[in-house]
């Protein structure tokens, strides 16, 4: 899949946010990149800033929070699900509120597979903008 194809995939993905969401938001943008920091060969996205949770008066005149979604970690894993016929075993995240592969979604491949990963990873970082933290996100299917 070139960059292209997988910049719309994560535009169509932020344009299914609900609008009542995407009203809150507040200061981010989000960056699709090829691989992520070097170390971190697994992570699919990553979301650094100050959640809206955690802003207070003191919040003015700083830059915009960063979500990343990274394209080579998610198109490898749904290419070994799809040759392994399930999903392989990964993390669950980081306290900076990464998103990285873990095992418990099976049955997906090819283009279709990397739609709903791109969906859940968009999600996922979207939410740790909203404060939501891994746990919370994980018990809703979303880790």
């Amino acid at each position: 899949m070139t960059r292209e194809e997988f910049e719309e995939l994560v535009a169509e993905a932020l344009d299914r946010i609900p609008p009542e969401l995407t009203r809150l938001m507040d200061n981010v943008a989000v960056f699709v990149e090829d691989e992520p920091p070097a170390g971190e060969p697994e992570l699919l996205g990553l979301y650094e800033g100050t959640p809206l949770t955690e802003r207070g008066e003191w919040y003015a005149g700083v830059l915009p929070d960063r979500i990343t979604v990274y394209r080579g970690p998610t198109l490898r894993m749904v290419e070994r699900e799809s040759a392994s016929g399930g999903r392989d075993a990964g993390g669950t995240g980081d306290a900076t509120g990464g998103h990285e592969a873990e095992s418990g979604r099976a049955g997906r491949n090819g283009r279709e597979g990397v739609v709903e990963e791109v969906e859940i990873t968009v999600v996922h970082e979207i939410a740790h903008h909203f404060g939501i933290d891994d746990e919370r996100l994980h018990a809703l299917g979303y880790g």
